[in-house]
């Protein structure tokens, strides 16, 4: 057996990444140490570490995102490297630089590709240096008025962008001059609120677009690959809900192009580990958004598609290994991946917060589930709604989407609302099995009440199935007796009787 690349490795993280990440390290024979608040002391990630060591209180702000606590626990516990998995404290330069200067291997990015990429001015400049194409824009604009001139300059509509942004906040769509001032107020302000810094520019909106991201690796030596790209349209207020790879509109050319662009941004940053560098695709082009510096939420769905785990990559870059990926790198079949949220879609995606009282989940053929939640489970407004990710593969998509109705039917959480019921009524949608949908289309679909239509229906035609399943099973108690078999009897009563009167003979 090959030697571990490590022996000992801390999980900065909670949940199903969490679990994730120790699955790889038990098949590499790295023992783990799990980090906990006091709100997760009997999650599964914890009871499935070597060790776990308490951060604090329930708050992120408490235990999470307090750095120096989590390095505390790496000396305390022995642990030699620290993956921070995506959220809390994943995309931090200054907690990754920490890590380091403490003698531990970050497995991550460096800190000086996460500052370029994580600040959006940066990295367009970066960018456009590459040759990579991105969105008609501008830099950093000082206010409202220097925004609308911008504007009419590159052509209503445009988006207004936070430059520190991320997960939707700080984006406004701006149609019209008249709009601009409020638009700039409302969107600086909650960019300052969220990130600490209120800087906006200015991009052309492009209408219909689709968000098509491209999975990149590299390591120390200067070995940089992309695993192809996965489809992440279907979105709420930029907010993933179903993703698939491969894309329906991306060809193998466009694939190469797309994979090309995504490499040469990644080395523009001297990137190592696992990134994903996603594009918006409007009308047979592509444009660079931005770099999200970690792990994806939807990496499992890569490695359904193309056989390869981007966890253990990650780690053995850390450990300072080399990349052994054959380019191009083609994918088998098709993976879609669902998003398991504890929130009520019908009613303004609010958080759905209770206890896990029962808990299905899906199997069989094809059908992977990532998931951090267990019966008796509490469901907390600290942290992320998503406490599952739902992935099925198969030989084509229309395998994969059917695999996936399935999956969806099987699955039963109860106690809390979820998001798995939107989620099966879009995949039915005609929009879906074509193929032919935008990031728009979700919204759209929704604010019609088309979506409540459907579900409507969808629930008649179930108890239609359930009540002809139940006609069937009650006929042989309509029939008359002497037709149940030519005896009279049932070959099952008759067989009772021949047994009974073996024995009593």
């Amino acid at each position: 057996m090959d030697q571990p690349p490590f022996e000992k490795l801390l999980i900065a993280n909670r949940g199903e990444i969490a679990v994730r990440i120790q699955r790889t390290c038990r098949e590499l024979g790295i023992e783990t140490v799990a980090v906990y608040s006091e709100a997760d002391r009997d999650a599964l990630h914890v009871r499935y570490a070597n060790q776990a060591v308490c951060l604090g209180g329930p708050s992120p702000a408490d235990s999470y995102l307090r750095g120096e606590r989590i390095l505390e626990a790496a000396r305390a516990t022995g642990a030699q490297a620290i993956h921070p998995g995506f959220g809390f404290l994943a995309e931090n330069a200054d907690f990754a630089r920490a890590v380091e200067d403490a003698g531990l291997a970050f497995v991550g990015p460096p800190a000086t590709a996460m500052e370029v990429m994580g600040d959006k001015l940066a990295s367009r400049a970066a960018m456009i240096a590459a040759g990579v194409p991105v969105v008609p824009g501008t830099d950093a604009v000082a206010d409202a008025a220097a925004a609308a001139e911008a504007a009419a300059g590159i052509g209503y509509p445009v988006m207004l962008k936070a430059s520190a942004g991320g997960g939707g906040k700080g984006i406004r769509v701006v149609r019209d001059g008249d709009a601009m001032r409020s638009a700039f107020t409302t969107a600086s302000g909650e960019a300052q609120a969220a990130f600490g810094d209120g800087r906006m520019y200015v991009e052309k909106f492009l209408e219909c677009p689709r968000h098509v991201e491209i999975q990149v690796l590299g390591d120390a030596h200067g070995n940089l690959v992309h695993v192809g790209e996965r489809e992440c349209s279907i979105q709420r207020r930029h907010q993933k809900l179903i993703e698939e790879t491969p894309s329906p509109v991306i060809d193998e050319e466009t694939r190469e192009r797309m994979g090309a662009a995504a490499v040469a941004a990644a080395r523009a940053v001297d990137y190592r580990s696992a990134g994903t560098v996603e594009f918006l695709w409007s009308q047979g082009e592509f444009y660079f958004l931005e770099m999200n510096t970690r792990i994806q939420v939807e990496h499992a769905i890569t490695e359904m598609c193309y056989g390869v785990d981007l966890i253990e990559q990650m780690i053995r870059v850390a450990a300072g290994g080399r990349l052994e990926l054959p380019q191009p790198m083609r994918p088998r079949g098709h993976a879609i991946e669902v998003r398991l949220n504890a929130e009520d879609p019908d009613h303004g995606f609010r958080p759905s917060l209770g206890t896990i009282d029962s808990l299905r989940l899906p199997g069989g053929p094809g059908v992977r589930v990532d998931s951090g939640a267990y019966g008796g489970m509490e469901i907390t407004p600290h942290y992320d709604s998503m406490i599952a990710k739902l992935v099925v593969h198969g030989g084509d998509r229309e395998q994969a989407r059917r695999r996936m109705v399935r999956a969806l039917q099987e699955l039963h959480v109860g106690g809390v609302r979820t998001s798995a019921g939107l989620a099966l009524r879009v995949l039915r949608t005609e929009a879906f099995r074509s193929g032919d949908y935008d990031t728009g289309f979700l919204e759209t679909w929704m604010e019609s009440g088309e979506s409540a239509a459907r579900e409507f229906a969808d629930d008649l035609a179930e108890v239609a199935a359930l009540a002809a399943v139940l006609y069937r099973q009650q006929e042989p108690l309509r029939r008359p007796p002497q037709q149940a078999s030519a005896g009279g009897l049932s070959p099952w009563v008759q067989a009772g009787r021949r047994a009974q009167h073996g024995r009593d003979a």
